[in-house]
């Protein structure tokens, strides 16, 4: 399954890149975030893992991070390997000429096991979870509103 998404921040690029390249900064437009670890490389550049841990429901979600790109303030791109769903995640940041940013962002997910019909049935979930990241992210960057506030 295959998908882009868009959002425009009204920020300069290289606010939005100070804000989304802060670690700390994650709990903040990412709801469910329980913690990050960082596993090996240098932290925060190419080739670099962190395990990532989410409550959704009931349930913990382990995954691992990747960085498979990190060319900032232009691109980075990251893998996620979880228990049967690996996503491959491009994201780029464009100057827009009102002075804003575009982050576009294109997933990819392939499933195993029990997810392949979860991926069937409900790709809309997917979609749906990216677009909140997003507009959580535009919230916070913009006007320093945090998920946690909620």
């Amino acid at each position: 399954m295959e998908y882009t998404l868009d959002i425009e921040i009204e920020l300069p690029r290289n606010e939005v890149i100070t804000k989304f390249d802060n670690e700390e900064n994650m709990k903040h437009w990412q709801k469910d975030l329980v913690s990050m670890e960082h596993l090996s490389g240098e932290k925060g550049k190419t080739g670099a893992t962190s395990k990532l841990t989410y409550k959704m429901g009931k349930r913990e979600i382990e995954m691992i991070e990747t960085i498979t790109l990190f060319d900032l303030p232009e691109a980075i791109h990251l893998t996620f390997d979880a228990k049967n769903v690996y996503n491959i995640q491009e994201n780029y940041f464009e100057e827009l000429p009102n002075g804003n940013t575009k982050w576009i962002s294109k997933n990819e997910f392939k499933f195993n096991g029990f997810m392949k019909l979860m991926g069937f049935l409900m790709p809309g979930a997917f979609k749906k979870q990216s677009c909140s990241y997003m507009e959580n992210f535009k919230a916070f960057a913009e006007k320093g509103k945090s998920v946690l506030d909620n």
